[in-house]
């Protein structure tokens, strides 16, 4: 199967809003949020964020993510990663993330792309290494639950500026 990216359209909230199967997921992907996800909330998002897109498969969305920084020349933070339940391990998010920094590199000349991860989120953890990130920073963040958990900022530099 081949993906496909596109913006995202309002037919696409429903599904969207499913994918988080728990709050600790929901957290990972939108710590803003409360769970469940609902279309109000993602509309809100998605209004002060840049670049909402979806990676479709087979006609269905199975990928979500936007900017939520989009510096012209500086840096592009990339936000709200969320997968589908049946299509995680598929690819769908490094497919995903490359396409953003693309536009990041292209559109904006970003001089760098930004992606965070909480340390309790393994997946994502594993994935943005391969995907050229480079970890820069930890910060001290809380769960929802109160718990002290670690946020990882990772970096991606143009392809022709080394990391």
């Amino acid at each position: 199967m081949t993906f496909t990216i596109r913006p995202v359209c309002h037919e696409d909230l429903p599904a969207i809003c499913e994918w988080p199967q728990d709050e600790a997921e929901l957290f990972y992907c939108f710590p803003k949020a409360h769970y469940p996800l609902t279309e109000a909330q993602l509309l809100e998002a998605i209004a002060q964020r840049a670049e909402s897109s979806v990676v479709v498969q087979s006609g269905r969305p199975i990928a979500f993510a936007n900017f939520y920084r989009w510096d012209q020349g500086g840096v592009c933070s990339i936000g709200n990663v969320i997968v589908a339940p049946s299509a995680r391990r598929s690819g769908a998010a490094g497919f995903l993330v490359d396409h953003l920094c693309a536009v990041a590199f292209s559109k904006f000349a970003a001089a760098q792309v930004q992606i965070s991860c909480f340390s309790l989120n393994t997946a994502g953890l594993l994935l943005y290494p391969k995907l050229g990130f480079v970890p820069f920073a930890i910060e001290e963040r809380q769960s929802r639950a109160g718990e002290r958990i670690a946020l990882v900022h990772l970096r991606r530099n143009p392809p022709s500026a080394g990391q």
